[in-house]
Parts: structure tokens; C-alpha cells; sequence
């Protein structure tokens, strides 16, 4: 017989420490489950499996964590930033609950706390591409290209093939007003993703904005073979318009209205091309300018903040 054998308390005191060791075995080994129905495809199955590992274990972070992953790929995205959240509760320096909870925050449209949510994963792991690059995106996104800007240009050196944060920064360069730099991004991101017509059509603005008209027309109208849009064919107008192809710049700006009878940059265009052409008749052909008057007219109800278009109306409003 053990000598200690008849000491009080030895049960009890060991009790609760081998419930512990349990409780922790057995969410685990459910985790463990749930990996394997999730190998076969089972999503659902292993959601439930670890909805038990975390009933069993309330603070296991790894179960939470892969239970957001799943609903994330199912498309569940409050309910996966709800476990990604309870995740970051329990284990704030966890890297990947705070970039995954950042991530699913922003794809909700909860930007400002996305912000918040990517800060805190890249001051765990600052030199994480991921993080910067959403980072970025994020402040851009709030139209805080200043913000943005370090975050962007560390993504990019961290990780050169990623298209995505190229183009990110090339918008972000355009924003601040540096055109040069914002093509050459454009131009990195073109090499290293499928081309889309937001890309071409930001791309298309900054060699616009340095004067590179010809390369602007030819960006255009590859955005045009993807997606014809009221917005390609106005800047396609201005293009023209810029280089005094009036007629090819009337016909880009009808186009475009007829495309989207609102949108209000084409009929700025199409009315100051047509008030040329009335100065160009010396102010004999008054159709002109009246047709020209009832599009600035369209134009201001649409948007009535266009203090240069309001001074337009004043001018030419008599003949």
C-alpha cells in the first residue's frame, strides 16, 4: 500500500487539473476532426465539429479561428467576423485572426474599423505583404492617399509580383498628383495581372494628366473591348478634345450619353466642344449655343457644385 495512499486531498487536488487536460485533449481532437471532414468537403460537418471543440473549450483560438476561415469561403461573412472577432478577444497577438478579421471587415464595408483591424496585424508582423497591402487599400479606399502611401510602397517592395498592390499604389500616386510615378505602377500591375478596366481606367487619367494623349486613346479603347462605359468614351472625348479632334471628340461625348443620359463630365464635354464650333461660326449658328446651354443646364441639375460650368451658362446665356 502507497504511503500516500491516505493523505487527504489528493484526489481533489488533482481533479480539476486532469478535467483540464481533458477538456483540452478532447477540443482538440475535434479540431483534429474537423480537419478531416473539411478534407473531404464537408463543410458543414466540420463547422459543427468545431462548434463543439469551442463548447468544450471556450478559448481555444485555433477553433475559432478555422470556423471564420470556413464561413469566409462560404460566403457567411458576418458570421465568420463574429468568430474571427471572438478570436482576437481571446488572443489579441494572434497575426492571422487580426489579418483575417481585418480582411472580412473590409470586404463587409466596415472600412474604418478594417483600418483599426489592419493596424494592429501589421504592428505583429510589419514586414507581412498581406497586411500592408490591405492596409493600403483600406486608406485608399477612405480616400486617404497620404495615410496609404508607406503602407503601399512596402507592400509592393515586400512582394514585387503582386499586381494588386502595384495598382493599389499607382492609385494612390495618382491621388497625390504624382502622374510619372502612378503610370510607372500601372504599368508594373499590367504586367502581373489580368488587365481590368478599372486598372486601364485609372491608368488611362494619369497619362492624360502628363499629356501623353496618343497612349491615353489606345489605354481607352482597350477598356472599351472589356467594357463599354459612359466613362471610357468621355475620356476618350476629352483625349480627342485635347488634341483638337473636335468632331472624333463630339461623337465620344454622344456616346457616352447615350450610354448614361446622366453622367454629367460628358455633358460638360459635348457643350463646350458645341460652344467652340458656335465661336468658331463667329456666333452666327445660335443652335449651337443653345444645344450647348441645355446640356450645361442637365448637367448643373445633376450636379449643381460645378462652379466653372455655372460661369459657362452666365457667358454664353445671350448671344
Amino acid at each position: 500500500m502507497s504511503v500516500f495512499s491516505g493523505m487527504p486531498g489528493c484526489a481533489t487536488s488533482s481533479g480539476p487539473r486532469s478535467e483540464r487536460i481533458d477538456e483540452t485533449q478532447q477540443s482538440t481532437d475535434l479540431v483534429v476532426e474537423a480537419e478531416s471532414a473539411l478534407a473531404t468537403g464537408d463543410e458543414v460537418a466540420a463547422l459543427n465539429l468545431l462548434a463543439q471543440a469551442i463548447e468544450v473549450n471556450p478559448t481555444l483560438t485555433v477553433a475559432h479561428i478555422r470556423m471564420a476561415e470556413i464561413q469566409r469561403n462560404r460566403g457567411d461573412l458576418n458570421d465568420s467576423e463574429r468568430a474571427y472577432r471572438r478570436a482576437v478577444t481571446i488572443e489579441p497577438r494572434n497575426f492571422v485572426a487580426q489579418l483575417g478579421h481585418a480582411e472580412v471587415l473590409h470586404a463587409l464595408g466596415r472600412v474604418i474599423e478594417a483600418v483599426r483591424a489592419y493596424v494592429r496585424a501589421v504592428s505583429l508582423e510589419p514586414e507581412n505583404p498581406g497586411a500592408n497591402k490591405g492596409l493600403a487599400a483600406a486608406y485608399l479606399e477612405l480616400k486617404e492617399p497620404r495615410a496609404a502611401l508607406q503602407y503601399a510602397q512596402r507592400a509592393t517592395a515586400l512582394d514585387p509580383t503582386d499586381g494588386r498592390s502595384h495598382a493599389n499604389l499607382g492609385a494612390i500616386y495618382s491621388l497625390l498628383n504624382r502622374h510619372e510615378d502612378a503610370v510607372n505602377e500601372y504599368e508594373a500591375a499590367a504586367e502581373l495581372m489580368d488587365l481590368n478596366a478599372e486598372l486601364l481606367l485609372n491608368w488611362a487619367n494619369s497619362l492624360g494628366a502628363i499629356e501623353r494623349y496618343d497612349e491615353m486613346i489606345n489605354t481607352l479603347n482597350e477598356v472599351l473591348k472589356l467594357e463599354p462605359s459612359a466613362v471610357a468614351h468621355e475620356r476618350l472625348g476629352y483625349a480627342r478634345f485635347k488634341q483638337r479632334r473636335y468632331d472624333e471628340a463630339s461623337q465620344h461625348f454622344r456616346d457616352a450619353i447615350a450610354i448614361d443620359g446622366q453622367h454629367y463630365p460628358a455633358l460638360n464635354g459635348l457643350a463646350v466642344v458645341l460652344l467652340n464650333d458656335y465661336i468658331r461660326s463667329e456666333r452666327r449658328d445660335d443652335r449651337l449655343r443653345r444645344e450647348a446651354l441645355t446640356l450645361l443646364r442637365k448637367s448643373l441639375q445633376i450636379n449643381s457644385d460645378q462652379p466653372k460650368f455655372v460661369d459657362l451658362v452666365s457667358r454664353f446665356k445671350r448671344g
